[in-house]
């Protein structure tokens, strides 16, 4: 690389645009505040805990059910065009959301709402990553194109962390000032404007690669049932589950001590030195492989895990939820690099969108498993939790190093 030749994440910056990094972090902003803002909406509306997280459930059911479709979507027929009509629908199904909850509608149209929400909830994070993906692919040039590709998935694991902790906190606040149905309002007005702005930018545009006989150029389907695919959509799921039950268990916690509201304070702490660290994984060596660093990471994540086991004041549960973060951000990189690197030919958005809805499941599964078991149990139990999905992310991590080899380049 000569002096005249910028450096290969300059040459990605510049191919992207400067307007491409705020306008896709906005975006995602609003997905971050779903499933807060329609349980606190409930919860205010109708008085009901038990209905409120049932439409939560409902949320992410409907993101399990439909976000691999949408990717598919995107691979066969180009981003542009899925995320407006999803985008459009996504608002109106909010829009109708805090005006219907208020009425005397029956619970089941609230829950069939929350489901369409869900369903239709536009896959900025899982697009942004594949976009920036091909733009390294097309200006990278191949010695240089593992390191770049792996910054700019730390970055795309930094921004989704970034939305994770601020995404709830904007809800509280608007809640807090003006109402909860303000809060399913702005969400609603940020994927109309912001996610309409995400779809036409130029990065949207690329079009999908045809054969000569015009038919969409991508690999079999039977390609992404593939086991090097598979353990990774167990890895994600294990991921999921920590947050769910991590979520769960420290609200059980703070709700023992008197003060459940700051849950999601401390919560935050996790998300702080998981976003620190998932940029700081840009400057390993690529020596230090993604299948190495995903093993190292997690143990990381499962000290976490059982750190959580002896917590016993609000200062020891924030330093286990920091290491927890330290371990989980990198983690998260690791595996989408590896997502990346073994996407079959035209199925990127399918890969990207599957791997994040089953984050939703694990969240929403490990959620509902870790509730029940703390109203039923108590915290401890609750607390023990976190490791069973913690097991899961260990055993996927472990099959896939002994199983698969790394792709050139994937570091």
């Amino acid at each position: 690389m000569t002096s005249e030749t910028p450096r290969p994440i300059t040459a990605v910056i510049r191919e992207a645009g400067a307007s491409f990094f705020p306008i896709a972090l906005i975006a995602r902003l609003p997905f971050a505040m779903l499933v807060v803002g329609v349980l606190s909406l409930v919860v205010s509306a109708r008085g009901s805990l038990q209905l409120g997280g049932l439409t939560s459930a409902m949320v992410g059911l409907g993101t399990a059910a439909f976000g691999w479709a949408l990717g598919m979507a995107a691979d066969r027929f180009g981003q542009r065009p899925v995320l407006l009509v999803a985008g459009i629908a996504n608002s109106i199904a909010l829009f109708a959301m805090a005006a219907v909850v208020y009425t005397s509608a029956p619970d089941a149209t609230v829950l069939a709402i929350a489901f369409l929400i869900g369903a239709t909830a536009p896959q900025v994070s899982s697009m942004s990553r594949t976009r920036l993906a091909a733009i390294v692919t097309r200006v990278v040039p191949v010695q240089f194109r593992g390191r770049t590709m792996n910054t700019a998935m730390a970055y795309e694991s930094a921004a989704d962390e970034i939305v994770f902790v601020f995404g709830p906190f904007i809800v509280g606040v608007i809640g807090s000032l003006i109402s909860p149905a303000a809060s399913v309002w702005a969400a609603g007005a940020l994927i109309l404007f912001f996610v309409t702005a995400f779809a036409l930018h130029h990065t949207g545009r690329t079009p999908t690669v045809r054969t000569e006989a015009g038919a969409v150029d991508q690999a079999p389907f039977r390609e992404l049932l593939h086991g090097r695919l598979l353990i990774l959509v167990l890895a994600v799921f294990g991921i999921g589950g920590f947050f769910g039950s991590t979520l769960s268990s420290l609200t059980s916690y703070m709700n023992d001590a008197g003060t459940p509201e700051r849950a999601g304070l401390l919560y935050g702490v996790m998300g702080v030195s998981s976003a620190v660290l998932a940029l700081g994984v840009a400057a390993l060596p690529a020596s230090f492989g993604l299948n190495a660093r995903s093993l190292s990471f997690s143990a990381i994540l499962a000290c976490g895990a059982v750190a959580f086991q002896f917590v016993s004041s609000d200062l020891t549960v924030a330093a286990a939820l920091f290491l927890a973060g330290a371990g989980i951000g990198p983690t998260f990189v690791s595996i989408y690099g590896l997502a990346v690197a073994r996407s079959p030919h035209g199925r990127s958005n399918t890969v990207m969108t599957v791997l994040s809805s089953m984050v939703q499941v694990g969240q929403a599964a490990a959620a509902a498993i870790t509730g029940h078991l703390a109203e039923t149990y108590g915290t401890a139990t609750a607390w023990a939790s976190v490791l069973g999905f913690v097991g899961v992310l260990a055993v996927a991590v472990v099959l896939n190093a002994v199983l698969f080899r790394e792709e050139p380049h994937a570091a």
